[in-house]
């Protein structure tokens, strides 16, 4: 099958799975395509077990395990997303809230990555496997990062106060290139490359702040580009060429591509900015950006649901699932405790700390993270426990994220004080 062919199958695939879910079910869309994926990868299985004779299975098995899931999802499509994403911020909010947007998008995921790691091996020991505490480490590097994509898309059906928004989505969208700056160090430590703490510092410190000023500089002369032209289509081509561009002069550059993206992101996103553009551009270009965000988000969580395929699954894994489930939500919690008691003594916000905690999802980049780990023995049981977390955080956590937030706002004018404020 050719990659036309492929790409062909899978977006007539998505499209059904959403007339469905829009005619039917009603579910929040990452969750329906999740759903749809995972049923998709668990009929073949079953078929391939049940009835070995049935035309094209194993040759659809085989299609989708060759996939190759970290380079769609950070080679070609982490640009588009992460820009999408960064253009919904609003920057004003998120400049007052910047205090806990980047502790919790650096001290954050050190710590996460401190407790996840430290009780996944622990739990490993105590459960029979061997699991070295680097490889729990780089597990908790990888699982500790918020997904921006799927935070993003709860956060849109979610009742949340203009702060709650702002530093759920800017913490997602700037700890996601802190995080694989952490767990690529951390991989090369456990593979014997020889990293130490204080090169690792120093490497996320430079990476990150290099992809940001690359970023905004590149906005900067992109908006000067569309002040001086008045046609839509421009306008867009201008800014698809910032998002691709931006990403791949970082990845030269080696400095952070993500944080190339979600600076320039929010730079085209922010009001100021784009008023030298006719309300008409803008419009054009937002409704533009909003179409990529949410085929692109779609085909995205389908194919998180496939991937459970090639993710190793056997019951000696179930009791890591127990344990890292629980434990991920934990650690967010015990991350998110002391702003959610501020914002709350502040008489800010109405369960600030649940909030923040059950709207820190974790989604395709961290199984796209999983699968760069090179086949040491180690790797199964990282992958399956990564796809555990994933399912759990999208299926349940984004399900339950929406109604938790009305619930919440129901009890008390906090929630509204604060939207007034």
């Amino acid at each position: 099958m050719s990659p036309f062919q492929l790409a062909a199958l899978f977006l007539t695939l998505v499209a059904a799975a959403g007339w469905i879910n829009a005619k039917a079910l009603r579910l929040p869309a990452g969750v329906a395509m999740l759903a749809a994926g995972l049923i998709g990868a668990a009929a073949l299985v079953a078929l391939r077990r049940f009835a070995p004779g049935v035309a094209g299975v194993d040759q659809a098995v085989r299609v989708i395990s060759e996939v190759d899931f970290p380079q769609t999802v950070v080679g070609y499509m982490l640009a588009f997303l992460l820009f999408a994403g960064a253009m919904q911020v609003d920057l004003g909010e998120m400049r007052r809230r910047r205090a806990a947007v980047w502790t919790l998008a650096t001290l954050g995921v050190a710590a996460s990555t401190a407790l996840v790691g430290g009780g996944v091996w622990l739990a490993a020991r105590a459960l029979g496997f061997q699991l070295p505490l680097i490889w729990a480490m780089v597990f908790g590097s990888l699982i500790s990062p918020t997904d921006p994509i799927a935070v993003l898309a709860a956060v849109r059906r979610g009742d949340l106060s203009r702060m709650l928004q702002a530093i759920l989505q800017g913490e997602a969208l700037f700890n996601d290139g802190v995080g694989i700056v952490v767990f690529l160090a951390l991989l090369s430590l456990a593979t014997g490359g020889g990293a130490h703490p204080e090169h690792t510092a120093i490497q996320v410190v430079l990476t990150a702040g290099g992809g940001l000023v690359l970023g905004f500089v590149a906005a900067f002369v992109v908006i000067r580009a569309m002040a001086t032209v008045s046609d839509p289509v421009v306008e867009a081509l201008l800014s698809l060429a910032l998002a691709v561009g931006a990403y791949a002069l970082a990845d030269a550059l080696h400095v952070s591509g993500p944080m190339a993206v979600v600076a320039a992101g929010l730079l085209i996103g922010d009001r100021e900015a784009r008023s030298a553009m006719t309300p008409e551009s803008q419009t054009h270009l937002i409704a533009f950006w909003n179409l990529v965000d949410e085929v692109l988000n779609a085909l995205l969580f389908f194919l998180l649901g496939l991937e459970f395929l090639v993710v190793p699954f056997a019951l000696r894994y179930v009791g890591l699932w127990a344990v890292a489930i629980p434990l991920v939500v934990l650690a967010r919690l015990a991350v998110v405790l002391p702003w959610g008691a501020y914002f709350h003594f502040r008489n800010e916000e109405r369960g600030p700390s649940m909030i923040l905690a059950w709207g820190g999802l974790h989604g395709a980049l961290s199984l796209a993270l999983a699968l760069e780990i090179p086949r040491v023995p180690e790797r199964p049981a990282i992958l399956s426990m990564t796809y555990a977390v994933v399912v759990f955080s999208i299926g349940v956590q984004g399900l339950t994220f929406g109604p938790l937030v009305s619930r919440l706002r129901r009890r008390g004018p906090r929630g509204a004080e604060a939207e007034a404020g």
